[in-house]
């Protein structure tokens, strides 16, 4: 598969892609990168190099201390002939504990009960890849925010352990606003976000929460939370884990924010996710970003990954990469992820 490279030099390629680079215990997916021979992390590389994206944001890769893996990530494209000079990560919530017995089964140390899912501190990480510079210094990492201190939040139906409300954060993964250099001497802001499922127990704490994710970014971006505003253009992007038109999440959120006036929705849409249609479906395959067909737990193909640029961004195109199943890189990606590379050009500001 040969995937349009960007339509100028004065365009810019921003993706978002969930790579499955988590593993079961802490420094695994580190070390399976440095030794170079698993097949799904070869796959991986292949897919993030046909995107030839100039920023990415990974929704899927294990975070730790020194950042190894992301280092080790780094030196594996820039051998392949994609150098990716910046990289950035925060911290996860994921497997960070909360003390509190929140899925029910009267232990307070699985990884249903820290503040997302994971069963060691750092599992399924976000990263930024990025051929611009970040701006370190102006990063916010918004992940610690109480999901009770958001307006109209819907805590209530989460059915927590007493007192859990006082530790819960709202994002299951990460949620941050990390700016980053464009060439005219302005910034771009890179909104990104990790959501937790709305399935899986503790069901009623998912949906709600889920839902309360999404409602969070129109809030960041009417500077009703204790933030101001990003100035400038930004762009939304990662993994929001619903779906507007099928799947067992709330869609309200997710609608209004494809709604949003102040984004873009490109409706980046394949060959791939068109031709995986399956009987019943609401919303347009073509737009799905998730191969959950065969997943018991799911079962459907869902569009649940988005690039949302703000309105004031000129958009040249966009896509999906899930190639037909004739041609030749459909089985990389397949070998890749379930989820599907999304990426949006941008005309630079």
């Amino acid at each position: 598969m040969i995937l349009a490279a960007p339509a100028a030099a004065e365009t810019l390629r921003v993706a978002t892609w969930d790579p499955d680079l988590s593993r079961d215990g802490p420094g695994l997916v580190a070390r399976d990168l440095a030794a170079g021979k698993d097949a799904q992390i070869r796959a991986a590389l292949a897919v993030i190099a046909a995107a030839d994206a100039d920023i990415l944001l990974l929704t899927d890769l294990d975070w730790d201390a020194d950042l190894v893996a992301l280092r080790a990530l780094q030196t594996s494209l820039e051998a392949a002939g994609h150098p990716y000079p910046y990289s950035f990560a925060f911290r996860p919530n994921a497997g960070e504990p909360t003390g509190f017995d929140l899925d029910g089964d009267g232990s307070v140390s699985g990884p249903r009960d820290a503040q997302g899912f994971g069963s060691f501190r750092g599992q399924g990480g976000m990263a930024i890849l990025s051929r611009l510079a970040i701006d370190d210094d102006g990063t916010r990492d918004l992940s610690p925010f109480l999901w009770r201190d958001l307006p109209g939040n819907r805590m209530a139906e989460a059915g927590l352990p007493e007192s859990a409300e006082d530790v819960l954060r709202l994002s299951a993964h990460g949620m941050w606003d990390v700016p980053v250099a464009l060439p005219n001497g302005n910034a771009l802001h890179l909104l990104a976000w990790h959501a937790g499922p709305p399935v899986f127990a503790p069901e009623a704490m998912n949906r709600a929460r889920n839902h309360d994710e999404a409602t969070f970014w129109p809030l960041y971006l009417d500077g009703k939370l204790p933030w101001a505003p990003p100035e400038g253009p930004f762009v939304l992007l990662g993994n929001a884990n619903t779906d507007p038109e099928d799947g067992a999440g709330d869609r309200t959120a997710i609608r209004a924010l494809l709604s949003d006036p102040r984004l873009i929705d490109p409706r980046p849409a394949s060959l791939g996710g068109a031709t995986a249609a399956l009987p019943d479906k609401a919303g347009d395959p073509a737009l799905d970003t998730a191969d959950w067909a065969a997943n018991p737990n799911v079962g459907d193909n869902l569009r649940v990954d988005y690039v949302l640029p703000s309105a004031d961004l000129v958009l040249t195109g966009s896509g999906v990469i899930w190639p037909a199943p004739d041609d030749p890189f459909a089985a990389t990606v397949a070998a890749a992820s379930p989820h599907r590379l999304v990426w949006v050009d941008i005309d630079l500001p």
